[in-house]
């Protein structure tokens, strides 16, 4: 397959093509047309945004396995989690992840961006980031030294403040956890209530938050159903994009910059579709080399969670209105009407971050606390009255690649994360669904607790805990780092997010973090592309 261009005078030329309509590319989107100068394509591989259940905050869980928005991929399986495959979401839609993801806001620690900073990343360290996430933030709580107001992203406060939600936080601070209103703010240890990314109950993606205002511009052209086929070079510029509509293949050239904002999966795989990444790999497919990039889909990092189901003595749990036909008619109505209630919440109500050792400098475990329970998540909830509480290793050590099987872009890319594959990560699972465990049995939550449904009593040793991590243990939807920023052999993107070795073409999402941040992936992915657009509207010039 020959990797040079093959645009020809008629196919349209923008100034920047963004492939990838997700929480980092209608950010770009927004932001490069803002001032008229620019022309701006922007490609997404779903369709646009209208299934009714994205606008829903509750609709993540019809979400979960609809493929007609979601890429539904599966790892290989895992050696260190009894072989099992694990199910990975991503958003394939207008608005990408963001579009389907539990709608949670938490930017991770400061530690963590001056250790991107550590690594030589000069202009990455908190400081530095800090005012990109106060840009795109529209608190609620208004502005402060830590949030901003009158950007586009809506931050919300929790509406439903359940009994169980509140019984979770007393019993954690039972335990000798600090209560904290902000997990944002000057510090994350501690438990308190998320923040959400919805206005007036309804989810705001980057999509509604970002691409809807620009939608109009006449600078601005979107396309769906546009899959990627491949970055077009001619010797080693990156000049335009190859993508496939329905049967129909386009091109488009870029004047300025191509930029890759397809997720720690699938710009990897579209770099290694279009000739960037590792030669042997790239050869073996058919694929001309453009740039042996050996990084490229290198150093795949996620969260995994294991949760701690337990069964409710009172019937207040959203399973118990789920599994009631009146009371379920009663929430949707409620919704409906006033935008309240169980179909306003988002994957965790209340939360946790707290260390496993004392000898750590920062949290290495956070919470998520759910007033439901099920088997799998995305599935039917349990009949009886059940909620759910979750624990996730911040700073796995784990680290997972990911590579084409095929030269064709409707193929699956070969996805391997290596969960639990270092001693600290195995350890620090074990410890923290123990520490998580005497919060589940402090005082404060007796009253709601017949019983631990799942592990149960069965398991108790560290050992038979550690077996149930490999048994159950899933992700939490945050892989990244796929096409890392840094300066060493393997890194793939410069501090500018420019590919190393090539012109003309940047990737902006979460595949460039250093290393995953301590908490979700949502607010530092938008944060990274509001930078992003700086430095492109700067380099621009």
């Amino acid at each position: 397959m020959n990797a040079n261009s093959s645009l020809a005078p008629s196919d349209p030329e923008f100034d920047y093509i963004i492939v990838g309509a997700g929480s980092a590319g209608c950010v770009l989107a927004n932001r490069l047309s803002a001032n008229g100068k620019h022309s701006v394509l922007l490609l997404e591989a779903g369709p646009k945004d209208s299934n009714i259940w994205i606008h829903v905050p509750l609709g993540y869980g019809k979400l979960f396995k609809e493929k007609t928005v979601n890429w539904m991929y599966q790892t290989e399986p895992e050696p260190e989690l009894k072989g099992r495959q694990v199910f990975q979401p991503r958003g394939k839609t207008l608005g990408g992840s963001s579009s389907i993801n539990g709608l949670l806001y938490v930017r991770g620690q400061h530690e963590d961006y001056d250790r991107w900073r550590q690594h030589g990343n000069a202009g990455w360290g908190y400081d530095d980031v800090l005012p990109y996430f106060k840009k795109a933030e529209n608190q609620a709580r208004g502005a402060d030294q830590y949030h901003g107001s009158g950007g586009p992203l809506p931050v919300s406060n929790m509406v439903v403040t359940d009994p169980l939600s509140k019984a979770f936080m007393d019993a954690a601070v039972q335990t000798g956890l600090p209560y904290n209103p902000d997990f944002n703010g000057a510090t994350q240890e501690g438990v308190g209530l998320f923040q959400t990314t919805t206005r007036n109950g309804r989810r705001a993606s980057t999509a509604v938050a970002y691409l809807g205002p620009a939608k109009t511009r006449s600078n601005l052209k979107v396309e769906t159903e546009a899959l990627g086929q491949r970055v077009l070079f001619e010797g080693r510029r990156a000049v335009g994009v190859e993508y496939r509509q329905g049967a129909t293949v386009r091109r488009a050239r870029a004047r300025k910059e191509v930029v890759l904002s397809s997720g720690a999966y699938n710009s990897p795989q579209l770099l290694q579709l279009s000739g960037v990444g590792p030669a042997d790999l790239l050869r073996k497919h058919g694929i001309d080399v453009v740039l042996d990039a050996p990084g490229v889909g290198h150093d795949l990092q996620d969260h995994m969670q294991v949760r701690v189901v337990m069964r409710c003595s009172q019937k207040i749990t959203l399973n118990d209105t789920v599994n009631n036909p009146f009371r379920r008619t009663l929430a949707g109505a409620r919704y409906a009407l006033f935008r309240k209630g169980w179909l306003t919440i988002a994957a965790g109500t209340a939360g946790a971050f707290f260390k496993t050792s004392p000898r750590l400098a920062s949290p290495d475990i956070q919470v998520h606390f759910l007033p439901f329970s099920t088997d799998k998540m995305g599935e039917k909830l349990h009949d009886f009255s059940g909620f759910t509480a979750s624990v996730c290793q911040l700073r796995p050590e784990s680290r997972g690649s990911l590579r084409i099987k095929s030269a064709d872009p409707t193929v699956p890319p070969e996805i391997r994360i290596n969960y639990m594959s270092t001693e600290t990560d195995r350890t620090t699972n074990v410890e923290g669904l123990k520490i998580l465990r005497k919060i589940l049995n402090a005082p404060a939550l007796k009253p709601f607790v017949v019983s631990e449904y799942d592990p149960g009593a069965k398991v108790s040793t560290d050992a038979e805990i550690l077996d149930y991590c490999r048994e159950r243990g899933s992700t939490i939807y945050h892989p990244t780092s796929t096409c890392r920023m840094g300066n060493d052999a393997l890194a793939v993107v410069d501090q500018r997010l420019k590919v190393r070795g090539l012109e003309g073409l940047r990737i902006v999402d979460g595949s460039i973090m250093p290393d995953l941040v301590s908490g979700n992936t949502n607010a530092p992915i938008i944060m990274i592309a509001e930078k992003a657009s700086d430095m492109i509207l700067e380099d621009a010039r």
